[in-house]
Formats: C-alpha cells, sequence, structure tokens
C-alpha cells in the first residue's frame, strides 16, 4: 500500500499578477470616487500667481515673503464668502491693501496687480488634480516678472510661449568621456 504524501502546491505567477492587477484596479475605483466627490472645482475660484522679478535669490525670497503677508488676507476673503460674485467684489476691495503689502515688501520694485484670464498650469491640491487651463487669475507682478514659478522648469512653454531655446546643449555619455580618456 502507498502511503499518504501532502500534495504542496506553489504559487503560480498569474496569481501574483492578478494580485497586483487587483489592487491597481482598487486604487484607480478610489481615485475616481475622491475626483466625483471633491470640493468646488478650480474653475470656479479665482486664481492667484505671483511672479518674482528674476530668479535671483533676494527676488524669489521677496517673493515669497509676499505670498506669506498676502496668503491670509486672501483665504480670509474665500473662506467667509459665500458665492463667486461675493468673492469677487471683496477681493476688488482688497487690491489696494494688497498693492500697499507687495511694494512695502518689493522696496521701490514696481508691482503691477491685474485680473485677467491666465493660463495656469496643471497642479495638485490635495487629492485632486487641477488641469491646465485658461482661468480668471489675479496676477501680482514684481518688476519684471521674468522669475520662473516651479512649473516654469517643467513646462517652459507654458511660461514662455514666444521665446525659443537658445541652444541645446551637447549629450555625452560619462562611460563613453571615460573610454576615450583611457586612450588619449
Amino acid at each position: 500500500m502507498l502511503q499518504d504524501y501532502e500534495i504542496k502546491r506553489t504559487e503560480t505567477n498569474t496569481r501574483k499578477i492578478m494580485i497586483v492587477l487587483e489592487f491597481a484596479l482598487i486604487l484607480i475605483i478610489m481615485q475616481s470616487i475622491l475626483t466625483l466627490f471633491a470640493g468646488a472645482s478650480a474653475e470656479e475660484a479665482v486664481q492667484f500667481r505671483l511672479l518674482a522679478h528674476s530668479n535671483a535669490a533676494t527676488d524669489q525670497l521677496t517673493k515669497e515673503e509676499i505670498r506669506r503677508e498676502i496668503a491670509p488676507l486672501i483665504d480670509n476673503v474665500v473662506t467667509t464668502s459665500t458665492s463667486k460674485e461675493e468673492i469677487g467684489e471683496r477681493l476688488a476691495s482688497l487690491e489696494p491693501t494688497l498693492l500697499k503689502i507687495a511694494s512695502t515688501i518689493a522696496k521701490g520694485q514696481s508691482i503691477q496687480l491685474e485680473r485677467k484670464n491666465a493660463l495656469i498650469p496643471p497642479k495638485r491640491s490635495g487629492f485632486s488634480i487641477q488641469p491646465q487651463a485658461t482661468y480668471d487669475t489675479y496676477v501680482l507682478t514684481i518688476g519684471s516678472g521674468r522669475g520662473d514659478n516651479w512649473w516654469c522648469s517643467l513646462f517652459p512653454n507654458v511660461c514662455f510661449q514666444g521665446q525659443e531655446e537658445k541652444s541645446e546643449e551637447k549629450v555625452t555619455f560619462f562611460i563613453w568621456e571615460w573610454i576615450k580618456g583611457l586612450f588619449s
């Protein structure tokens, strides 16, 4: 008589693949649900954009200091208003205060604040992603407004549409240069 023995089954690769696919599907469904139940859409909100004079550290610090000073005022208007029209009216009345604060911090640089339709690059806010589009925007420009924002390095065509790249850098490979150095 043959003795009974335990049959050992090994987990197949298809089972592992199915687990990964199920996990990805669950993540996609959760993201869809979060997108559906997200708060007010960005199209309804008034956007704000600060442009520094240049990329110099002092100009970027000036921009950041202005942002820190005016952010509480803007947040207060947005949180206490009940409609988009009320937000627009209260922000219009806040414009002189914003200009005064920015002028004080900028120390002699020209300051411009204008409300216009401006192209805003995509950005993530919590679980939602604001798509790139033209939004109703307050643009506060310090000096010439040539300083890069974080998206200008990622999407240069968005910030400087009329400018073309001046010259392309020559691509080199470290290993190839090292091998050439051995024989020269």
